[in-house]
């Protein structure tokens, strides 16, 4: 083989096969569980070169094919480890990857992936103080080194900072999810703490290179100018729209507070550090090479995209691309085809764009799907909402088929009435101006912190739909500081202007389209093709989508038995 991954199922260690794969090198991915081809094959990767073999490092390795590169991205990277746990993988496992290349006969190079913090000449692992990953990563880099001058094994290790990318949902990330989630009251550190990333691609392409370059060297590789931790949290928070802290905590006076208090794990404690890193070798092996790394504050602005997509690992997003845009002065997140969508979907309350997934996916044409200002995942806005969806829709290259449900359906409307060239039909699902107002008590103050504490289960009891991925994405949204008040608040706006939207049905130039569920019928007549979904109530995206994404209204022939009510009857009823 051109080459072995120990650890390919990993963060890094996935990338790297899919890495030396592309460049038409056979590789053996030693794993203990095969999950690495299904990931591989998501993602198109050609594995024509790929053999996968079963190995533990944790014990002796026998009985594996013999390649010219050996590369060990395995590592045990969590807090809270026990010793022995965190030795058997990052020491024994580093040890014994090691003795094994010794024997191989055409070994051109072991690369070693070891730490920014832990790489050093001499000296004896700190437990106690390191805590048992940091002092375990310490412990195996040395182990390596002296092994490897022992056995005469030509080394390069490589000691990357901070990885980031779509998958990394450790160390970083846990302080960009509390900044998301409003649990960040204060920046751990001073001004000076320098906390550098790299981007999973630049260093897999890096790890690529390192066969060519001379043995016997240890590289630093990292990006020098990666924003101080003060401006590189204000760097995310400008982007995700959310407010970055002001006061920082002296990380001497971290230490010394109870963690109940402080919410850092102790272990991460001595990543905050002012240290500087010498990265002249690494820069001249990726000059040589020809790579060239990302700006550092536009990989942090699109890994916080990915983690926001993902939930910080709880999901997988279901529309691509996605993101968050400037829209009308609000941060906005936008999934899906940005400029030339056949469908743009507006979601309704208590929910966000995740909630079209079920019909998005029966749809014949791309779909837009924004979270609407101040809900979902979107920043507030101080704008109306068709002032935003004016802003949204003037990229769009398209006459889309506009479609608006519930709490959607009067900014929808209004969009429609003033840009009727801009739309090919517009389709209102459970308009709540021509239904029976919901309860009062739903538009009461105290709703905002009964919907903030409610599980996902008793979510989606209250809105009569069963658990799901779309309710767990609403739920997660509406425990997010503020967010459970904009959504009340949204509920008195649409309730206000019930006599407004009415008057705007009469004006609009579009083709309209209206559905409803039986179980939550028009009570107020309309001169419009009226649609209902039989068993439905007032989210028939999500018990019926596809009697939705089948309703002529979406550009389809009608595939399912739907009710269609004359003017007529609905003043009967």
């Amino acid at each position: 083989m051109d080459a072995i991954v120990f650890g390919a199922t990993g963060f890094i260690g996935r990338s790297l096969v899919a890495e030396l794969l592309g460049r038409g090198q056979t590789v053996a991915a030693a794993v203990r569980n095969d999950t690495l081809t299904p990931w591989l094959t998501a993602r198109g990767v050609d594995l024509a070169g790929l053999t996968v073999v079963t190995a533990d490092i944790t014990r002796p390795l026998t009985d594996l094919p013999q390649a010219r590169d050996v590369y060990n991205t395995a590592a045990r990277y969590a807090f809270g480890l026990g010793v022995e746990e965190a030795r058997a993988t990052n020491v024994i496992g580093a040890i014994n990857v090691l003795e094994w290349a010794a024997t191989l006969p055409g070994l051109r190079r072991l690369v070693h992936v070891s730490g920014y913090r832990v790489s050093a000449p001499e000296g004896e692992p700190d437990y106690p103080g390191l805590g048992a990953y940091e002092a375990s990563k310490f412990e195996g880099d040395l182990a390596v080194r002296r092994l490897a001058r022992e056995r005469g094994v030509p080394l390069t290790i490589a000691n990357p900072s901070t990885v980031i990318g779509p998958g990394q949902y450790l160390g970083l990330a846990g302080l960009v999810r509390d900044l998301w989630e409003g649990r960040l009251p204060a920046i751990p550190g001073g001004p000076d703490v320098f906390v550098p990333i790299v981007t999973i691609d630049y260093f897999v392409r890096f790890l690529a290179r390192l066969p060519e370059s001379p043995a016997g060297e240890h590289h630093w590789v990292l990006d020098d100018n990666t924003p101080r931790l003060p401006a590189l949290i204000r760097t995310v928070a400008d982007h995700m729209g959310v407010r970055a802290p002001r006061r920082s905590v002296p990380v001497g006076l971290l230490r010394r507070l109870p963690r109940r208090l402080t919410g850092a794990d102790p272990e991460t404690l001595s990543f905050l550090s002012t240290d500087t890193y010498p990265t002249a070798s690494a820069q001249s092996v990726a000059a040589a090479a020809g790579l060239e790394m990302p700006g550092a504050e536009e990989a942090l602005r699109e890994w916080a995209d990915h983690l926001v997509a993902e939930r910080f690992g709880a999901s997988s997003p279901w529309l691509r691309p996605y993101g968050f845009e400037a829209v009308a002065g609000s941060r906005t997140w936008i999934s899906g085809d940005r400029d030339t969508p056949d469908y743009v979907l507006l979601h309704g309350l208590p929910l966000n764009a995740d909630s079209w997934a079920p019909v998005a996916s029966r749809l014949p044409g791309s779909v837009l799907a924004p979270d609407l200002p101040g809900l979902g995942r979107s920043a507030a806005s101080d704008r109306p909402v068709e002032t935003w969806l004016a802003d949204l829709m003037s990229r769009v290259r398209t006459r889309p088929v506009l479609v608006a449900h519930s709490a959607a359906c009067g900014p929808a409307l209004r969009y429609a009435v003033e840009h009727p060239d801009r739309l090919s039909r517009l389709v209102l699902i459970s308009p709540p101006f021509l239904q029976a107002p919901g309860p009062r008590s739903a538009r009461s103050p105290l709703a905002a912190g009964m919907l903030r504490r409610m599980s996902t289960d008793r979510l989606a009891a209250t809105l009569g739909l069963r658990p799901g991925p779309e309710i767990d994405s609403a739920a997660a949204d509406l425990r997010r500081p503020g967010a459970a008040r904009r959504v009340v608040r949204a509920l008195r706006t649409v309730h206000s202007d019930r006599a407004r939207s009415r008057e705007l049905l009469d004006r609009v130039r579009v083709p309209v389209e209206i559905i409803a569920g039986a179980a939550d019928p028009l009570i107020v007549p309309v001169a419009h093709p009226v649609t209902e979904v039989p068993g439905a109530g007032h989210y028939p995206q999500l018990t019926h989508p596809a009697e939705l994404a089948g309703h002529p209204g979406f550009g389809q022939p009608s595939t399912v038995r739907m009710v269609q009510k004359s003017e007529a009857f609905i003043e009967s009823r």
